[in-house]
């Protein structure tokens, strides 16, 4: 299925993250343009050539952004900081689909109230969860076999042999600072390092954890309506490190509640994407731009409105369409 006459453009298109969803992109539609932003262009210029139907561009949003420079733009991809919000406030302007994955959840304020008062003429999509909501699909899709949810507890750890590009690199130093949870119904700003959660790994060691406010917690909160959520920051030793192969990024999603059969248990779920970190982000991010296009039918578009990953991608038979890409899901019960 291909989608013609898109044009993408991916800021931050050749660094770690913004490589592996042109990879993605390019490998599943081949005619769809891709225009690769930055600081540096040529560094993007064997990227591009790979690539094919592919371009680098200059954008430094220090000086500002001039969209009439990339052409006519169906979305753009954020994936670098824009503490300005300039990307996201000239895409909704301009009625431009548009996906953020680099804030926290403090950090959103301005686009939701910017959206209350603009008519949205395409889809924006905050998706500042962790890798772009990959662990809050799972979760959409798993809290479906439970009438009853009482606690959700995810996790995400980063493996330090793991490479990461300049936007991970950054965000990292904000990750341990005040966090949002949700504990025993009641919404709270936590100082992390005060809150740290003991974390089992799939080896059966344990690390410490620190909370952060990434949107699974409120995302989770909304189709769950558990009283106790919290979404933690880790670092330690993947499953690829432990089998002696390449870091992997693991995720860690551990439900409490009772079963549409009516059993109390504790479910987890693990997610590993054997390709880290980045590749992890990248498919987040693909997904969403599958759900904006609807590239099942060329013909339609997603309508304009604030999005999540949850409420513009189908979770259906997300555990099975993650395969697809080589992510390992397991599963523990008790």
């Amino acid at each position: 299925m291909e989608l013609h006459k898109k044009r993408i453009l991916i800021v931050g298109g050749y660094g770690l993250v913004g490589s592996n969803i042109a990879h993605l992109i390019r490998k599943k539609y081949k005619s769809t343009d891709l225009i690769l932003a930055g600081r540096n262009p040529k560094n993007g210029e064997e990227l591009a050539k790979e690539l094919t139907n592919a371009e680098t561009a200059y954008l430094n949003l220090d000086e500002g952004f001039q969209l009439s420079l990339y052409g006519a733009v169906d979305l753009i991809i954020i994936a670098m900081e824009d503490h300005k919000n300039i990307l996201r406030e000239a895409a909704i302007s301009n009625g431009i689909a548009c996906i953020n994955i680099t804030e926290l959840a403090e950090e959103i304020s301005p686009t939701v109230i910017l959206s209350l008062h603009e008519n949205l003429s395409a889809p924006i999509v905050l998706a500042a969860h962790w890798q772009a909501g990959i662990i809050t699909l799972v979760a959409s899709q798993v809290a479906a076999r439970f009438s009853q949810i009482t606690r959700v507890d995810t996790a995400g750890v980063y493996d330090e042999k793991d490479p990461v590009g300049p936007l991970v690199e950054s965000q990292v130093g904000s990750f341990v600072s005040k966090a949002l949870l949700r504990e025993h119904g009641k919404w709270q700003f936590v100082d992390a390092k005060s809150n740290a959660r003991t974390i089992r790994l799939y080896d059966q060691t344990s690390i410490a954890g620190y909370p952060m406010s990434t949107l699974d917690v409120p995302s989770i909160a909304a189709f769950t309506g558990a009283a106790n959520i919290r979404f933690d920051f880790a670092t330690g030793k993947s499953i690829g490190t432990n089998k002696g192969l390449a870091a992997s990024h693991d995720l860690y999603l551990d439900i409490e509640g009772v079963l549409l059969s009516g059993e109390t248990v504790k479910l987890r779920i693990v997610i590993s994407d054997s390709k880290g970190v980045s590749h992890l982000t990248a498919v987040g991010v693909f997904l969403i731009v599958e759900g904006i296009f609807n590239f099942d039918d060329q013909n339609t578009v997603q309508k304009g409105g604030l999005y999540l990953p949850e409420t513009i991608v189908s979770t259906d038979n997300i555990i099975n369409r993650l395969a697809e890409f080589e992510i390992d899901i397991i599963e523990e019960i008790s």
